[in-house]
């Protein structure tokens, strides 16, 4: 017993000092109104979840023809913005799946690059407004915000397929395929960002779990947005979430925790920690939070879209910091 009182002081020390502990202050209080960018891209937002979730839906690996059509809608969308569209086809289970790129070449270090990432598959039977429309929604409109506006890195936009089961964790993910070939490029890869369901806000008391350490650390309220990452992304992850904290107004929690802890590693970001890159997952938390998490009824009418702009438009803070710091 005596051991045991010895090691839990550190023991929490560790998860404050490594896990907790992020830079700036974290925003409190009440929502300011969504100002009138912020109100476009709230409808832009929706419009891409409806489009993916509603009208394609269900895009598993057995609805494979809705995958090619989602896949066409982000093309689709990504020229419209100006961008010239890069396809990587890849075959897994007797199929061709494809990641689907657009670069925003960099002002000057044009050789290091931001990935800004997001999947667009789902889990089967759920049409997957949360997971994962609105995260494809999200770096959409981070793709317009920066169409015509090069950084001093470049910046790359890219969706992937199959991140979920049966293709979570393989070889059959598309991230798996996009960060091994860029591996072997040896692309110069100075930040991921895996932007994975963003749309999903509880006020209420008790509307967020975490599995053990995580829930000795945070609160149970569900009104904010995460940034997380592994013990050695962290770096970035402090970066990420003080751009954010610098010029967003809305309540954020980060994580910088072993990649074992459940959930930490559970997105396309992961691909990337396997090669060697710095990555890290901005998220709702998901299965912590959301009740209809890959369920049939993950439908667009279950977001909340203002507070899905807020953060994205935080967010096109961050990219920027990543891209020019």
């Amino acid at each position: 017993m005596l051991a045991i009182a010895a090691i839990l002081p550190l023991f929490f020390l560790f998860i404050w000092v490594f896990t907790v502990k992020m830079p700036g202050p974290a925003f409190t209080g009440t929502l300011r109104p969504l100002t009138p960018d912020q109100t476009r891209l709230r409808t832009a937002l929706e419009q891409h979840v409806r489009a993916l979730a509603q009208n394609i839906g269900v895009r598993s690996d057995r609805e494979y023809r809705n995958v090619e059509r989602a896949a066409s809608y982000i093309e689709s969308a990504l020229r419209a913005l100006g961008y010239t569209v890069e396809i990587q086809e890849y075959s897994a289970r007797g199929l061709v799946w494809r990641n689907i790129e657009a670069t925003l070449r960099g002002a000057n270090r044009f050789q290091q690059v931001v990935v800004v990432g997001a999947h667009y598959d789902t889990a089967e039977e759920a049409p997957g407004a949360d997971d994962n429309a609105s995260g494809v929604a999200g770096v959409l409109e981070l793709a317009r915000y920066f169409a015509g506006s090069p950084q001093s890195r470049s910046i790359r936009f890219v969706f992937f397929p199959n991140e979920e089961p049966p293709s979570f964790p393989s070889a059959a993910m598309g991230s798996r395929h996009y960060a091994t070939a860029a591996r072997m490029r040896n692309d110069q890869i100075v930040a991921m960002m895996s932007i994975e369901s963003i749309g999903y806000y509880d006020t209420e008391k008790g509307s967020q779990r975490y599995p053990f350490p995580l829930n000795l650390a945070y609160p149970d309220v569900g009104d904010f947005i995460g940034f997380v990452s592994n013990l050695k992304s962290r770096p970035l992850l402090h970066r990420a979430i003080a751009a954010f904290r610098a010029h967003a107004t809305f309540p954020t929690q980060g994580a910088a925790a072993p990649s074992w802890v459940p959930g930490v590693w559970w997105s396309d970001h992961w691909s990337f920690w396997r090669e060697g890159y710095p990555a890290i997952m901005i998220t709702d938390t998901a299965p912590y939070r959301y009740p209809f998490y890959h369920t049939p009824q993950d439908t667009p009418d279950k977001l909340n879209y203002d507070r899905m702009a807020r953060v994205v438009d935080g967010l096109r803070h961050v990219v920027t910091a990543a891209a020019n710091w």
